[in-house]
């Protein structure tokens, strides 16, 4: 019966890629901009990357843009990104270039696909696994089943583990909850700060880093982290990010074979 062949097929398949993601050399939280760059840069260079996506389409912010707009706006230095990408772009003004959103975000996902990296889509990170004082992996549930039902999650593997997560921070604040990070800096609460764009584009690249030992965080979970402002519907600084982290990672952790 050919129902049960196609459902067959979908099931083997995607067993198959879920054994294989247990264990990765990088598993990278969130599917949003900085998280995909990074993931494509990643498996690019010969590591196996599996992206965890807890909405249906990965992409995060990108593809509504401000109030809905789908357009995405990027800076001069984030060029280099979009042509890596195949993005296509028009001169916005100002050192900015304008994006249709839905190709920035379907090039990204497709990129990152084709060069290797692995996708999970509603898969949500629950929590973190450590051992001997470093993040060696993520606690994983289906995000429909996630708070909604006492189904245990799974374990996935990696020498490094990528927040990507956006204004969450998810496993950064798993961290938090049980004191393992600090909450607050000398000058008081950590935590998103206000908007400017100019200073958040910065602030993002500038400070993607790795927060605690197996960890790292890129885009907006970088301002949710550390305390950085908001830097609105630019994306940029994303970009960049996720270029940067690659690097990090990619210097830190044991190269291929």
């Amino acid at each position: 019966m050919q129902d049960t062949r196609i459902s067959r097929a979908i099931a083997e398949a995607y067993h198959a890629k879920l054994t294989d993601a247990i264990e990765s050399d990088v598993i990278v939280t969130g599917g949003g901009p900085s998280g995909l760059v990074a993931a494509g840069k990643l498996a690019s260079a010969g590591f196996s990357v599996t992206v965890l996506e807890k909405r249906l389409a990965p992409g995060g912010g990108v593809w509504a843009g401000a109030l809905g707009m789908n357009i995405a706006i990027i800076q001069d230095e984030a060029v280099d990104v979009l042509e890596d990408f195949g993005v296509g772009h028009s001169d916005g003004g100002h050192g900015l270039h304008v994006v249709e959103a839905g190709e920035l975000a379907s090039a990204l996902c497709m990129g990152a696909i084709q060069r290797g990296a692995k996708f999970l889509n509603l898969m949500a990170a629950e929590d973190v696994a450590v051992h001997n004082g470093r993040v060696v992996g993520v606690v994983a549930n289906q995000s429909m089943v996630l708070g909604q039902l006492p189904v245990d999650p799974m374990t996935m593997s990696g020498a490094a583990v990528l927040d990507a997560t956006g204004h969450d921070a998810t496993l950064v604040n798993c961290l938090r909850k049980r004191g393992l990070m600090p909450t607050e800096s000398p000058d008081g609460p950590l935590g998103e700060g206000p908007m400017d764009a100019d200073a958040g584009e910065r602030f993002v690249v500038e400070n993607t880093s790795e927060v605690f030992p197996g960890l790292w965080i890129s885009g907006m979970a970088v301002c949710a982290t550390l305390g950085g402002p908001r830097m609105g519907p630019i994306f940029g600084g994303m970009l960049l990010s996720g270029v940067r982290v690659a690097e990090l990672i990619t210097d830190t952790i044991k190269q291929p074979a």
